[in-house]
């Protein structure tokens, strides 16, 4: 039997970083059966009863080791966790764990990794010793490679794929329609949906979305509903915007699994986002995206699927994203056409990521 461990940010009720975890241990599961994997998690509880694997605390460097040594495979990713702009101390961490791999003669494999930005020296110089040790690196987009090649890692073998939730098959859409029941969203109106979140205390942008929010009820007869990505810090989120609004909205409260995150997002008609899996959710499910960029993860994804944002965080205007929202809202047939052999393709890249990690292990 073989074994793996999974480092990446889990346990912390992100959504999207539950639907990359979900994702791997599906097609790595189909591809093996028998393979035993274990994760690190901040709430390993959680992630047990969640996913149905062995789970490890994030600080408990004694049981990581441990599982470290026993395992043919340590898997860091996927996601931005090879970045020190939104958390300094986050790469320092993840590094620290695949060194530990390097050191227990563990192989290692960065996997469906978006890379950087990394700035400062020190971090840049550590981060080029460490990946050109590693044995096998993917990336999920174009951009990620570009920043391995600014940073010198030429090494190990390098590929690029996509983002593991890309390989998710989407979902019915009754578990949606029973959410929106309970929250007294449902009916005939079309729905625009809203996925935002605090960054750096910015204020700007809330103000653009509510105004922004406020037009397409009036202009476009939609009916508005946030929701939470990472819980419980997107409903503040969410309700921040909705009361700077003069029309009414619907922000979601609960937690959700990634089947009815993808079931809610595909009642939607259109997807405004600032998270970058509410984005890959509306791709999965069809649905119409439109996404505001405060990191270079967000400019990629759009950029795999032929998009572009409709603005940066900080300076984005009101008639910019209403620009977006009308084009977005009256072409949804020419988006759904487009969006199908694109994410078929991407689909397959996805599922590549476990295909090279299971091919590692038999070497």
């Amino acid at each position: 039997m073989s074994s793996i461990v999974v480092s990446g940010y889990y346990g912390s009720k992100n959504a999207g970083d539950e639907a990359m975890l979900a994702a791997m241990l599906e097609v790595l599961g189909d591809l093996d059966p028998e393979l035993h994997i274990t994760v690190i998690s901040s709430d390993p509880a959680d992630t047990r009863k969640r996913h149905g694997v062995e789970a490890v605390g994030w600080l408990d460097f004694p049981a990581i080791a441990r599982a470290i040594r026993h395992a043919d495979l340590l898997i860091s990713g996927g996601g931005s966790l090879l970045q020190n702009v939104t958390s300094k101390r986050s790469l320092y961490y993840y590094m620290t764990i695949i060194a530990m791999a390097h050191m227990l003669g563990t192989k290692v494999m960065l996997y469906a990794q978006g890379i950087g930005p990394i700035v400062g020296n020190l971090p840049r110089r550590m981060m080029r010793w460490l990946g050109n040790r590693v044995d096998r690196i993917t990336v999920r987009d174009e951009g990620s490679l570009e920043e391995l090649e600014n940073l010198g890692i030429t090494k190990p073998p390098i590929t690029c794929t996509a983002d593991p939730v890309l390989a998710i098959h989407p979902v019915g859409k009754e578990l949606g329609r029973a959410i929106f029941k309970a929250y007294h969203a449902d009916g005939a109106k079309p729905v625009l949906g809203i996925s935002a979140r605090d960054w750096q205390g910015r204020t700007h942008y809330k103000d653009v979305i509510a105004k922004a929010a406020d037009r397409a009820v009036r202009e476009l007869g939609a009916r508005v509903v946030f929701l939470p990505m990472q819980y419980p810090e997107d409903v503040k989120a969410a309700e921040s915007i909705a009361s700077r609004m003069q029309e009414k909205a619907t922000v979601l409260q609960d937690e959700y699994t990634t089947t009815e995150f993808l079931s809610l997002v595909g009642n939607m008609d259109l997807m405004l986002a600032i998270r970058l899996h509410a984005l890959i959710f509306s791709g999965v499910m069809g649905v119409p995206m439109i996404g505001i960029s405060y990191d270079p993860k967000i400019d990629r994804f759009l950029a795999s699927i032929g998009e572009r944002p409709a603005g940066r965080l900080e300076v984005i205007t009101v008639d910019d994203l209403m620009q977006d929202i009308r084009w977005r809202w009256q072409d949804k047939e020419t988006f759904q056409q487009k969006n199908a052999p694109l994410m078929a393709r991407l689909r397959d890249l996805a599922a590549k990521n476990a295909e090279l990690a299971l091919e590692l292990i038999k070497k």
